[in-house]
């Protein structure tokens, strides 16, 4: 009996910790979420995504950390001049999401993100690269539509690439705005997976489409 008491008691003391530790991981992470997105609008992305790195450190069965770290660097890439300043970002973003990958097969929001690295790629040298990145950037977001066809950014990104591409080249305003409104039908119905899931893009789908006029 009391080899059986302090079995239950040790079984009771390591739950107790997960639970602490879940919970203390699930205020960061919101913290954090919080603050990269105040962040985005004031040029302080690096700081967010050295924070997320520490966190998916500590974190290493958690693929949302991973996610956000290259959520930061992506977006980093985009806002970058040079060919080498988007590469680096780039870079670091690949490496981020590759691990998020390997914890979260099959994954919408990854596949996405991915899409988006490889439009990166492209912004810094589309005349080189765009003929070879452009089929890859797609077959994400195809891959996307497999795992979760009501993401609605995939019809974000998806807009996108036709919004800024030359029409000589494949893109069009029309089939962008379609896209776009396409996209929000689908972030009116969206509801994140959790309080820590990606929930962006819905007010820059509407700044697009407001480009183009509704």
């Amino acid at each position: 009996m009391k080899r059986f008491l302090s079995f239950f008691l040790m079984l009771t003391t390591v739950a107790t910790i997960a639970n602490a530790q879940s919970a203390q991981y699930q205020e960061t992470m919101e913290q954090q979420i919080g603050e990269m997105y105040k962040n985005q609008q004031s040029g302080g992305l690096a700081q967010s995504a050295n924070t997320f790195d520490r966190i998916a450190e500590a974190e290493k069965t958690q693929w949302l950390p991973y996610y956000y770290a290259a959520y930061c660097r992506v977006m980093q890439a985009l806002d970058a001049q040079g060919s080498n300043a988007i590469d680096a970002f780039a870079d670091q973003a690949e490496k981020s999401i590759e691990k998020a990958e390997a914890l979260s097969k099959d994954n919408a929001e990854i596949a996405c993100l991915k899409s988006l690295i490889t439009t990166a790629r492209i912004n810094a040298d589309p005349m080189t690269r765009g003929r070879k990145l452009s089929p890859v950037a797609a077959r994400y977001l195809s891959d996307a539509k497999k795992y979760d066809a009501e993401n609605p950014r995939i019809y974000l990104l998806e807009g996108q690439s036709l919004f800024y591409t030359p029409e000589q080249f494949g893109g069009s305003k029309v089939k962008a705005k379609e896209k776009f409104e396409l996209s929000l039908k689908k972030f009116d119905a969206f509801k994140p997976a959790s309080s820590l899931a990606p929930n962006w893009g819905k007010e820059y789908t509407e700044s697009l489409l407001s480009k183009i006029g509704r």
